[in-house]
């Protein structure tokens, strides 16, 4: 007995040390778990969405983002619920987000919903990237989202529906595109009118899917885009990171559980370790991977030690983007590069590129790890080698 006790504290030891030298194997400081997907609207909502689970499998995508259009097109409230809050009210249209979250839940992917795009019923008639006139509205169609995709919700089919853990306040709000007026003018000057309507948004969908009280649901606030002008005047007026981030506190902006920022290259010749080139003695208005320190550190300073979601990401090809790609080869290479970057942070927990496949047009994006045809690039091969 005797002998074999003194075996067992041998082989203790020996597993001891050897979880030690797993354990000392990565940076002390980098991330224990970052999940690694991607952002492609086309494919996970209207294409074809069993290729595209099928396609995720073979990538090992861990999450998947989708928008979840409140209003618009695709919304899923197109005219005012009489019971808001209730998931069955009869204005409701979940069908288009059921399919891809049962999808998603079929391939072990975890969905982010992207909640975005204010109906016209919300706004007096305006467009989908103006703010709703009542955060109300939109705190009650998050807090019937929520309850739909908290995991425990029936279906008209009798089918349980799968759970959504991960929610987004909408897209890039320092970008016009999606949030306007970026400025107001007061008596006293401009108003960064976006932080100021962001900050009700964000409140409105945090506390509304965390009156859910489900478990386990993580709400982020920003999705910023990577630079902004800060100059009210231009006919295209925008917020840099970091000033629409001090701009949304000083708005009352007080609880998220992450903050999403999409920290995108400025030019082809940019590495993911370029950092951004600012005016001499001028601190850089863009946020890049190559920066991206600098608002982490910011974000801290405001918040405290809240999470860091990357939900977008990524590098065109030339062919066919001949403006702004990169080659096939460089996208593969910058695509390892980035992720690795990322993983090195104790503060991030995902990562999402942009896109699955190539716009069809080169107006638009050409960042897949698929041409338009569906051919397979580097990057393909590169996104599933990454470690997770």
């Amino acid at each position: 007995m005797q002998r074999v006790g003194s075996l067992a504290a041998v082989l203790m030891t020996a597993l001891v040390s050897l979880a030690f030298l797993a354990a000392s194997a990565q940076p002390a400081d980098a991330s224990r778990y970052m999940r690694i997907g991607i952002y492609d609207e086309a494919q996970t909502l209207y294409g074809p969405v069993d290729r595209t689970f099928s396609l995720f499998k073979q990538l090992r995508v861990q999450e998947v983002r989708l928008n979840l259009y409140w209003g618009g097109r695709y919304g899923v409230a197109k005219t005012r619920p009489a019971a808001a809050t209730n998931p069955n009210d009869p204005a409701y249209d979940w069908t288009l987000y059921d399919r891809t979250v049962f999808l998603a839940a079929q391939t072990g992917v975890h969905v982010l919903f992207s909640v975005y795009g204010t109906p016209t019923w919300a706004n007096g008639g305006k467009g989908p990237n103006v703010a709703p006139t009542r955060a109300t509205d939109l705190r009650n169609f998050a807090y019937a989202a929520a309850r739909r995709y908290s995991g425990v919700f029936l279906g008209t089919d009798g089918r349980t529906i799968p759970a959504v853990k991960e929610w987004l306040a909408w897209n890039e709000p320092n970008n016009p595109v999606f949030l306007i007026p970026q400025y107001k003018r007061t008596a006293n000057g401009w108003t960064i009118q976006s932080a100021v309507d962001y900050a009700k948004i964000c409140s409105a969908v945090y506390n509304g899917v965390h009156a859910t009280l489900a478990s386990a649901e993580r709400v982020g606030c920003g999705g910023t885009a990577p630079r902004g002008n800060n100059n009210p005047s231009t006919a295209r007026a925008s917020v840099s990171p970091l000033a629409f981030l001090r701009a949304v506190k000083k708005a009352g902006l007080k609880s998220f559980d992450a903050w999403a920022h999409h920290p995108y290259y400025g030019t082809p010749t940019e590495t993911p370790t370029t950092k951004p080139v600012t005016a001499k003695g001028a601190p850089p208005t863009a946020i890049t991977l190559a920066n991206l320190g600098d608002l982490i550190k910011e974000v801290t300073r405001l918040y405290g030690n809240k999470r860091i979601w990357i939900t977008e990401y990524g590098y065109q090809t030339n062919p066919p983007d001949r403006l702004f790609g990169v080659t096939l080869t460089k996208q593969a290479q910058y695509l390892t590069q980035a992720f690795a970057i990322a993983r090195k942070s104790p503060r991030i927990d995902m990562m999402l590129w942009f896109l699955l496949k190539d716009e069809p047009t080169v107006a638009g994006w050409q960042s897949g790890l698929l041409t338009a045809s569906g051919a397979k690039k580097p990057s393909f091969a590169a996104f599933q080698r990454l470690p997770h």
